[in-house]
Order: structure tokens, then C-alpha cells, then sequence
């Protein structure tokens, strides 16, 4: 499986990661470190008491993370709950609807891990 087939495969945006990482072995030494990446286990952890902090850290670290990696659909999932955490801003959602969103995120979340594992082992 070739990098771009990877990014088909998991429904990111090759381009998107061509432009911030420029070379094909970059994106590949990245996407690989990805699946060992602790931010949706940080998410989950600060969800469970509802740690705003801990949630916007969470959230906006993936989404950067995301963004450059070409993974857009986590990206956009992951802006979201930053926006709706970030300091400041006034919450609009129920504790169950961020439950909801964060196990929204971890199923994208493995999914794009089981993809992105079964390219590392081909």
C-alpha cells in the first residue's frame, strides 16, 4: 500500500499533508507515530470528570496534530470540542453531548489508527 492509498483508504487529504510536510518519507515517519500518540486517551481521561482544561488541551492538540497530518475529518471533530472548551467561551453543549462527541472522535480516532497500522504492516 502506497502512502497516498493510506490517506484514500482513511478518508484524509494527502494534498493537505503534501503541502505542511512536503515529502512523501516525512509524512510516512508522522502518520506512523501517529497510532502511538496519547491525545485521544487524553481526551477520554478529561472527559470523564469534565475537565475543561483537560479537554481543550485535548481537543485543540489533536486538531493541530490532524491538520498537519491531512486527517481532516479528526481535525474538524477535534476543533469543535476545542471551541466549545476553549477559555472564555461559554459552554453550548450537555455533558452527555460531549460524551457523545468524544466517542464519536475515538471510533474516527481507531479507525484511522487500524488504518493507518495496517499500512504500516504491508
Amino acid at each position: 500500500m502506497t502512502i497516498k492509498e493510506l490517506y484514500d483508504n482513511i478518508g484524509g487529504n494527502y494534498e493537505q499533508a503534501v503541502k505542511v510536510m512536503k515529502l512523501d518519507k516525512l509524512i510516512d515517519r508522522h502518520i506512523r507515530k501517529f497510532t502511538n500518540n496519547t491525545m485521544m486517551e487524553n481526551m477520554r481521561t478529561a472527559s470523564d470528570p469534565m475537565d475543561p482544561n483537560g479537554i481543550f488541551e485535548s481537543a485543540h492538540a489533536m486538531k493541530g496534530v490532524c491538520a498537519n497530518l491531512g486527517l481532516v475529518k479528526l481535525s474538524e471533530a477535534a476543533s469543535e470540542l476545542a471551541e466549545e472548551f476553549r477559555p472564555g467561551t461559554a459552554r453550548s453543549m450537555s455533558d452527555d453531548e460531549v460524551r457523545r462527541r468524544v466517542e464519536a472522535i475515538g471510533e474516527l480516532f481507531k479507525a484511522t489508527t487500524d488504518g493507518i497500522l495496517q499500512y504500516a504492516g504491508s
